[in-house]
């Protein structure tokens, strides 16, 4: 498998940083975790096509890690492109295909889809959805930040797995959940002295690492309050595994 950060940011503007969003190849699959705003632009900066994705999954609904979906249905929606486009899959929590039908009540017929190309697919955050795909299975945990947020696992038919927590504050069930991983992707979005309800400071990120027994760690969802502190040095307190500080555009394979 092999993953690219294509936004390691939140929804403050930054110059560097684009709104979260991973790009994640697995076995010739081509998967996108979150869609913040310019996923599609920085989604071409790869020279990935956007009419290539089979599978876009979304960990919640704010509008920071789901706005691009209305670029991508737009221009899926154009006629050059949606008679060659193959069947794709938009997967997320119980709301998912409301929020869909909004956003096509918003931009009449301009968003909207053929049912033998778009599958919405709602996964109900309670329950330890275990999904088998062609290609990889993906594995959903409830986290603690909104009623909806759910962790993703994704394991390919060689048994690598990657986890994708979205944000989340501190959650035991994610110990378990990400167990073993290859690699745990997860935020850190501001520092202990300033951390706020729903979200992870670099030492709790660290924490979850170590308590998982994770084999890589890659920290994302930097607030400019973060990005001053020693967010390597504060994440080691806990783990002391192969670590990295996200950035837009890096890409490693697993």
């Amino acid at each position: 498998m092999r993953i690219t950060i294509l936004g390691s940011g939140t929804s403050i503007p930054l110059t560097y940083m684009a709104s979260p969003s991973i790009l994640l190849e697995a076995e010739g699959a081509i998967l996108l975790l979150d869609m913040g705003p310019g996923t599609i632009r920085q989604l071409a900066r790869t020279g990935v096509n956007n009419t290539s994705i089979d599978h876009i999954l979304l960990s919640h609904f704010h509008p920071d890690h789901t706005a691009d979906l209305v670029h991508f249905l737009f221009v899926t929606r154009n006629p050059t492109i949606l008679d060659k486009r193959k069947p794709f899959v938009i997967s997320g929590s119980n709301g998912l295909k409301n929020l869909i039908k909004n956003l096509q009540q918003a931009y009449p017929k301009w968003l909207d889809m053929p049912e033998d190309k778009m599958t919405v697919e709602e996964l109900e955050p309670l329950k330890k959805n275990i999904k088998q795909y062609n290609k990889y299975t993906v594995s959903t945990c409830q986290v603690n930040h909104t009623d909806s947020s759910i962790a993703y696992r994704i394991e390919d038919k060689k048994g690598k797995s990657i986890v994708y927590t979205g944000d989340t504050a501190w959650c035991e069930d994610l110990i378990p959940f990400t167990e073993d991983a290859d690699l745990l992707i997860t935020e850190c979005s501001l520092p202990e002295n300033l951390n706020i309800e729903g979200h992870l400071s670099p030492a709790q990120a660290g924490q979850l690492a170590a308590s998982a027994g994770v084999k890589k760690l890659i920290l994302v969802h930097f607030y400019p309050e973060v990005l001053s502190t020693d967010i390597a040095g504060e994440c080691r307190k806990h783990y002391k595994g192969d670590m990295i500080l996200g950035r837009d555009l890096l890409s490693i394979d697993i």
